[in-house]
């Protein structure tokens, strides 16, 4: 990370993203084109600023990171609670620190809210005794059933969640949002989340693919993950305090896995867990950003009998005309 800086970044500056669904390439994508538009990649995944939580985030490997700059990796301890308002100001800093070197940045990631929070420079501020829920928490949670959201609570405040039924949705998810002593988006901001109105002169590209390919492709890459050392990754980073109920812990497979290791699974059934967590996940991702008007769509068009064995050769293609679009339209 580089060193903190206040001064705030002008209106107009230049900058571009990459977004979309997990396993659909985008950073794939982004290191094909980085060097052609002299950028250099800003992550925005929730997940990937955890160090240690490496394999399972897919994060780039050493090679990669020595052919494009990349930020906001590995900028966290497993055991910390990462907001969103914080990760907010260390990617400014992030952006600024880029602009100002003459790259331009390169946003790359599927957390929406977190690409968000810096497109439109959201403002953020602690509150208290309001029945607003974080975005944060919504978007990660909302796909956990009654009984995994109460689950959760009692890993993070077994005394509430002795009071609170599972049925009582509203009252659990509130109740997580306490107990991890979030920050919350300010009510008289809330408007700003459907004005899609940014500070910057920006240009983003969104990867979509078959569904039924995409889904395939996201088994593979789970496949890979466990033979390429996830289970260990994982169970090294619990011996050092990774756990149920932090948000690291709450990760798309580590969260499966440490409730392996805690005997309540098998690992075959963890891993197909994984795989349909991660499938909904991709869902509610492209739910997200199509809501975005900004976006403009591509589709990496792979072979639905073999989508993993077509994937490099589509990637490549789709690679130029996001290239072609993103720089063509930087240029205006």
């Amino acid at each position: 990370m580089e060193p903190m800086i206040t001064a705030r970044i002008e209106p107009g500056t230049k900058l571009a993203a990459i977004v979309g669904p997990t396993a659909v390439g985008k950073t794939a994508i982004a290191l094909k084109i980085a060097p052609g538009l002299d950028a250099e990649i800003i992550s925005v995944d929730a997940m990937q600023i955890y160090k240690g939580l490496d394999i399972g985030t897919g994060k780039p490997t050493k090679d990669e990171l020595k052919a494009v700059r990349f930020h906001m990796l590995d900028i966290a301890d497993p055991s910390e609670s990462f907001s969103v308002a914080r990760f907010k100001e260390l990617a400014d800093n992030e952006v600024y620190i880029t602009t100002s070197r003459g790259k331009l940045p390169l946003l790359v990631g599927g957390s929406g809210l977190y690409y968000r929070a810096v497109v439109d420079d959201l403002d953020f501020a602690n509150t208290s005794g309001t029945d607003l829920y974080r975005v944060e928490v919504v978007e990660e949670l909302g796909e956990m059933d009654d009984i995994e959201l109460h689950d959760l609570l009692s890993d993070l405040d077994s005394a509430a969640a002795a009071e609170i039924p599972p049925s009582n949705r509203r009252r659990v998810l509130r109740a997580i949002e306490v107990a991890r002593e979030g920050d919350r988006l300010m009510s008289e901001h809330q408007h700003s989340w459907s004005d899609y109105e940014s500070p910057y002169n920006g240009v983003a590209a969104g990867l979509e693919m078959d569904r039924e390919a995409l889904y395939r492709i996201i088994d593979d890459r789970v496949d890979s993950m466990i033979e390429r050392g996830l289970v260990d990754e994982v169970e090294n980073l619990a011996k050092c305090g990774l756990a149920r109920g932090t948000t690291a812990g709450e990760a798309l497979g580590y969260r499966q896995l440490l409730s392996y290791f805690d005997g309540e699974s098998t690992l075959d059934e963890a891993v197909s867990e994984i795989k349909r967590r991660t499938r909904n996940y991709a869902k509610r991702q492209l739910t997200w950003f199509r809501a975005d008007p900004r976006i403009k769509w591509f589709t990496v068009r792979v072979p639905r009998e073999d989508p993993s064995a077509g994937l490099a050769e589509a990637l490549g293609e789709t690679a130029e005309a996001v290239l072609e679009y993103l720089a063509g339209n930087l240029e205006n």
